[in-house]
């Protein structure tokens, strides 16, 4: 999920995103389990992407509205699933005329730094007893990445600090019901995820969802940065051709 106004800086190639990188939307098959759509409720995809889990969530026989910030993942979105509503909107800035019964998110918030204005639309969508049900990167998320980046930048005179929301689950917790959703379920657990396309594999990452954290790169240096990082990383993070990522996954499920 990218913003309008380009807070994040990632530009969305939707076809490498569904081909290369589809552990993102199928590890989300958990979280809409945990959120348990019934048939007839109005729900809320928020940071949808290209759509598969609003349509997995429509299959339950609720009415899913998919949102998201990028245009070109509403525009997949809207062709590959045209029974589905999708809306171009700002996850820190968006409103309803009618209330959701649950807002669900997967791997999109942790794309936000104002998690407070996230939030408070989530709080407003709602109607009351309204549940949230969210997954994101949670505190240690892929450090090992951002560790190596930092340092191979660093060496190159570029200070890179890292772009993404990662929360504990107290903080999370506490943010939460600053805005009036109660905490009923939170879990940070490791998801070691082995990353696709073989020994591209860390460098297509990088190249799909590192752009804000490469920014202060130079673009004509960022692929020797790359080739820094896998050297620093390789011993511990690639084996038998395949690379994998350290994800730290945060799960919640609050009610207004």
């Amino acid at each position: 999920m990218a913003e309008p106004d380009e807070e994040s800086t990632n530009e969305w190639d939707t076809d490498r995103y569904d081909k290369g990188h589809s552990f993102v939307f199928e590890y989300g098959e958990g979280v809409v389990a945990l959120l348990e759509p019934e048939r007839g409720e109005r729900i809320l995809d928020l940071g949808c992407g290209t759509g598969h889990l609003t349509a997995r969530i429509s299959d339950s026989g609720a009415t899913p509205v998919g949102l998201d910030a990028s245009e070109e993942m509403i525009s997949k979105a809207r062709d590959t699933y045209p029974d589905c509503e999708f809306v171009r909107e700002d996850a820190r800035d968006f409103s309803f005329e009618e209330p959701f019964d649950a807002v669900f998110s997967n791997a999109a918030l942790h794309w936000i730094p104002e998690q407070d204005a996230v939030l408070e639309s989530v709080a407003d969508a709602l109607a009351p007893g309204g549940r949230f049900v969210a997954e994101l990167g949670g505190a240690g998320n892929v450090a090992a990445i951002v560790d190596a980046v930092r340092e191979d930048a660093a060496e190159r005179g570029y200070d890179v600090e890292d772009p993404w929301y990662f929360p504990s689950i107290g903080d999370y917790a506490s943010k939460l019901e600053s805005h009036g959703l109660e905490t009923q379920y939170a879990r940070l657990f490791d998801r070691p995820t082995e990353l696709e396309n073989g020994t591209d594999g860390l460098a297509d990452w990088l190249g799909m969802f590192g752009d804000s954290l490469l920014a202060p790169i130079p673009d004509d240096e960022q692929p020797a940065v790359i080739s820094g990082v896998e050297d620093r990383l390789r011993e511990d993070h690639f084996e038998d051709g395949t690379w994998t990522a350290e994800y730290r996954r945060l799960r919640v499920v609050a009610v207004r």
